[in-house]
């Protein structure tokens, strides 16, 4: 693909719309925390039929399940579909133009539409899709993806210490779930939780099972925290969880309980991270492409010395840099695209490095747009303060950038 269609431009449009009337006259109340951003998402869910889409996909894929067709009978046979393209194009559109004004309007959707039912979709069993998967689509439901703990940052796994203990009496079958969690998106509204912990067998931590539980909010023992103050993407609220002995059902256990014989979880996690870290690069684009639009207008207006600061060669060559981060970040897009018409996807090495670049370009160009714009950059007034602020998370959360170093290197020496 080396550029958007007709059909896209024209769905481009009707997002761009529906940003200009609905998303951005609420931006600063989205700034402040005043606005949560769950109406705003819905609305755009139902305008744009989203979760219609999302309801019809999933119920073919249903379909595909209860008649004995499996993931491996689907792999790629090297044809290319155009309507497969045309559904990644159409995914990833309105990803780009939300992130030129509230990059966190799609930190949240992503979570809750992405991660949270990714998680369902890649292990669970067919009565747990079809119980928790259809309201966290229509937006009914919120979903929060709970990995990452106080003291387990980029060590996801090896330094987890939340736990799940197997309890069998005479009235319950389940599981008895301890521990916290922390800068999770969604996390204070989340009504669908998916909580990743270790199965505490009375073995050493660091040979214990990764298991994942799909929560609901309110159950006992269960604590959400008041959103919490951070630098950036104030749209999208981010909590701490809290679990103290919760008893969940054996139903609860993603994949059920024969899954723990397969220790699957752990991949179909790190499955979740490839998805996360491949949505960055478009996320990045909607952030390059305000940005050069932004500097391109105050160039060609700011005047200083008697003259626009335009014709100055060094804010030419931050603008110029600024479009190439654009066009890259633009081709890794339309490569993700492509991929989908093939019915592939990055591998997770791919991914990172997918990640490691899309992160470092949205984070420079968006330092160098509050740089051009000088005084008045570093003045919440101006937009290109807001997106310097949210850009810098996309080198963090995902997988910092170090992480996807070591990803993309321990790919490449096998």
């Amino acid at each position: 693909m080396i550029e958007w269609s007709e059909q896209h431009k024209q769905i481009r449009a009707m997002v761009r719309q529906f940003v200009k009337t609905e998303i951005a006259p609420h931006r600063e109340a989205l700034e402040l925390g005043d606005l949560a951003p769950y109406a705003i998402l819905r609305k755009m869910n139902a305008t744009f039929g989203i979760g219609d889409m999302g309801l019809a996909k999933f119920q073919k894929d249903i379909a595909r399940e209860k008649s004995g067709e499996t993931r491996e009978k689907r792999k790629p046979d090297g044809k290319f579909r155009e309507h497969k393209a045309d559904e990644a194009a159409i995914r990833w559109l309105p990803v780009i133009e939300i992130c030129k004004y509230s990059p966190g309007l799609i930190t949240a959707l992503g979570v809750s539409m992405g991660l949270t039912v990714s998680a369902i979709m890649r292990r669970g069993t067919l009565v747990q899709k079809e119980r928790f998967v259809p309201p966290l689509l229509t937006l009914e439901k919120i979903g929060a993806w709970a990995i990452t703990e106080p003291s387990s940052g980029s060590d996801a796994f090896g330094s987890m210490k939340s736990t799940a203990r197997r309890v069998t009496e005479d009235d319950f079958d389940g599981f008895v779930l301890n521990g916290s969690k922390t800068f999770i998106t969604n996390g204070p509204y989340a009504d669908t939780i998916i909580f990743i912990c270790k199965l505490d067998e009375g073995n050493a931590p660091e040979e214990r099972q990764i298991v994942s539980f799909i929560l609901d909010k309110g159950m006992a023992g269960l604590d959400q925290s008041k959103p919490l103050r951070k630098m950036g993407l104030h749209s999208s609220p981010t909590g701490e969880l809290f679990l103290s002995d919760v008893r969940v059902e054996a139903d609860r256990l993603i994949g059920g309980v024969e899954s723990l014989k397969s220790g699957g979880a752990r991949s179909a996690a790190k499955g979740t991270f490839s998805s996360e870290r491949m949505g960055v690069a478009a996320m990045a684009l909607g952030i390059v492409e305000q940005c050069l639009t932004l500097c391109v207008d105050y160039a060609k207006t700011r005047v200083q010395f008697g003259k626009a600061i335009g014709e100055f060669q060094l804010v030419q060559l931050k603008l110029a840099k600024m479009e190439v981060a654009r066009m890259n970040l633009q081709n890794l897009v339309y490569r993700q695209i492509e991929l989908a018409g093939y019915g592939r996807e990055m591998t997770l090495a791919e991914a990172s490095a997918c990640k490691l670049y899309s992160a470092q370009a949205a984070t420079e160009v968006a330092l160098e747009a509050v740089q051009l714009f000088g005084g008045n950059g570093y003045m919440s007034e101006y937009q290109v303060e807001q997106l310097a602020r949210d850009a810098k998370v996309l080198q963090i959360f995902g997988g910092t950038d170090e992480i996807q170093v070591s990803q993309i290197a321990r790919a490449l020496l096998g």
